[in-house]
This record gives structure tokens, C-alpha cells and sequence, in this order.
């Protein structure tokens, strides 16, 4: 049982005897955003097929809908009910206050409550990694980052980008950009097209995108440039093969898998060392990433783990500010 794209539709189709089964609420850009939202919307999916059963989602068309959305799956008897993204925290608080003999995740943010599970990435491990294939890859010295939302999770991705592009290359200049200061700013191509032609007229010729759907519009103008992107959260390395240099997964696919399977109350911390966050590779990028350059960076990505490199985090060590 499947909830509609509107709110009216969940409380008409969601009726009836209570469900124990998961419930998904999608935050702003919907569920093929093809970045945050849709690798959520992957591990519904991959839930849904291993285990046979189904599940209720829901993408929200503006941020009244956060509470209403999550407190109608709970009334349902949705179990567990999911929050996608920081935005949904508050929401989630209050509602999981109210129904304390359910299960409820939060995706990047943390709440503290005994019935919610609270899953986090270490962003900045794997924007190092990132980072460090930009600055091997520019010809110019030159690297942009455009962030969507900005917001301090935004600035982690952006904190460990520089790191990485310093680390690989000390003399490589980092251009930056937020598309907005509103949820609006997940979801703008067009905005994050022009950003990314003005960081190119700067010489930037290597772009990292962490800004959801807008992201398609930065990997849109490189390609027409003839520059290289770096995409985000989901592997978007197939969008423009030949362009996009690679991805910086974030696996929020297998946080929502998981957590549909079973909530584990506090709050889980997924990096390197957990294959919560990488870089990816595949048949679209191989010819980008030369030998020499996946060597250095699988070297760092090892350090990391190892606790030799420390990749300083944007939220709690006052770095990049």
C-alpha cells in the first residue's frame, strides 16, 4: 500500500486497521531527485523486495507538511516511520513524544529519545576523497564547490572538499557557492547551472555539487562547458559519463534499509570505516580516473581509517570557518 502525492490522498489510501509496516517522509525535491531523497527511496525499495512487504511513503510539497505527514504514518501504526533529512527533526521529536510505543529514524539530525534512532554520515570523510580527485584532475589549479542549502551540514561537505583538494595539491584555489538560505534551494537546476558558469569564467574546471536535485543543472553546465562535476549522496556518475568524474556516495540507502528492518535507538554514526560514505567507481568514470590518481586516493581513504589522517568535521571542530 503505497500513500498518494498529496497529503489528503495518505489519510484516504492509509485508512483502515493499523499497518505495522515502514513509513518513508521524503523532504523537499521528492523521491527522483536522483541524490538524497531517491537513495532513501532505493533502500525502501531494495526493504520492499528482500522482505516481500510493503511499505508507505510520502513526499511532502512544502514544510507545513513535515508534522502532518509523519504524525498521520504514526496514527496509521506505521512502524517504523522515517524522517528524510535535518529538516525533519523537530518534527520527528514531536511526534515520536506523542506516540512513545513506536520506532521512528531521522536521517541527519539527531534527536534524543528513547524510540528514535538518529543516523548520521561523517560527510566530510568522503568530500575529502573527493576533493583530492578534483585537485589531480584540474589542469587550471582551480576547483569549485556549489552547496544547496546553506546550512552547517552543507558547510561539512564544502570543509572536508577543501581539505582534500589542499591534501592533494596545497596551491589549489577552492571557489564556493550556496544556491540559497531556503528548502528552495534543493531544487533548483537553473540557479546551480549559473553558479557553476560563473566558477567556470573563474577557471575553475572541476565542480563538487552537494545540492540535491539542483545539482543537475551544475552537472548540465559542465558538460555543455566541457568541464568535469563530482556528483552526490546517490552514484550520478551515469548522468553525463565522460563529465562526471565521480560521486560522492553517501549511503543513505542502506541507513534506510537497515533502519526498516530494525530501529536501534540512539544515534549511528556511518563514515569511511562503516562504508557509510565513498567515492564511486564504475564503467562511466574509468577512463577519468587514472591509475596514479585512484592509488593516492584509496592511500588516504586507508589513512582515514586508520586514524593517520584526520579529516576535521565543519559541525564540531570549528574548521573551514
Amino acid at each position: 500500500m503505497k500513500i498518494a502525492s498529496t497529503l489528503f490522498g495518505a489519510l484516504t489510501l492509509a485508512g483502515g486497521a493499523a499497518c505495522a509496516q515502514p513509513a518513508i517522509v521524503y523532504d523537499m525535491g521528492g523521491k527522483f531527485d536522483k541524490s538524497f531523497n531517491e537513495a532513501a527511496y532505493q533502500g525502501a525499495e531494495r526493504w520492499k523486495k528482500e522482505s516481500g512487504k510493503p511499505y508507505l511513503d510520502f513526499e511532502i510539497a512544502n514544510e507545513a507538511q513535515r508534522e502532518q505527514a509523519l504524525r498521520r504514518m504514526a496514527e496509521r501504526g506505521a512502524n517504523p516511520v522515517i524522517g528524510i533529512g535535518f529538516s525533519q527533526g523537530s518534527s520527528i521529536e514531536k511526534v515520536a513524544k506523542d506516540f512513545p510505543k513506536q520506532q521512528f529514524a531521522i536521517i541527519d539530525s539527531v534527536v534524543k529519545l528513547p524510540n528514535v534512532e538518529s543516523i548520521v554520515f561523517k560527510e566530510q570523510e568522503g568530500s575529502f576523497l573527493v576533493g583530492m580527485m578534483a585537485a589531480l584532475a584540474s589542469k587550471t589549479g582551480k576547483v569549485g564547490f556549489i552547496g544547496g542549502m546553506d546550512i552547517p551540514l552543507i558547510r561539512r561537505f564544502q570543509c572536508g572538499y577543501e581539505q582534500g583538494a589542499k591534501y592533494a595539491n596545497p596551491k589549489v584555489e577552492v571557489s564556493s557557492a550556496m544556491t540559497g538560505t531556503t528548502s528552495a534551494a534543493w531544487n533548483d537546476p537553473t540557479r546551480g547551472g549559473e553558479l557553476a558558469k560563473a566558477q567556470f569564467a573563474r577557471g575553475v574546471d572541476v565542480v563538487f555539487a552537494a545540492a540535491g536535485g539542483t545539482g543537475v543543472g551544475v552537472y548540465q553546465a559542465a558538460k555543455d562547458a566541457g568541464r568535469l562535476a563530482i556528483g552526490v549522496d546517490s552514484n550520478q556518475n551515469h548522468i553525463h559519463p565522460g563529465t562526471m568524474l565521480t560521486s560522492m556516495v553517501k549511503r543513505v540507502d542502506v541507513a534506510v534499509f537497515n533502519a526498516a528492518k530494525k530501529v536501534n535507538p540512539g544515534v549511528t554514526v556511518l563514515g569511511l570505516k562503516e562504508g557509510g560514505v565513498d567515492y564511486a567507481m564504475d564503467t562511466h568514470n574509468a577512463a577519468l580516473v587514472p591509475a596514479a590518481m585512484k592509488a593516492k586516493v584509496d592511500a588516504a581513504k586507508a589513512d582515514i581509517i586508520a586514524g593517520k589522517i584526520k579529516v576535521v568535521d565543519y559541525m564540531a571542530d570549528n574548521a573551514c570557518k
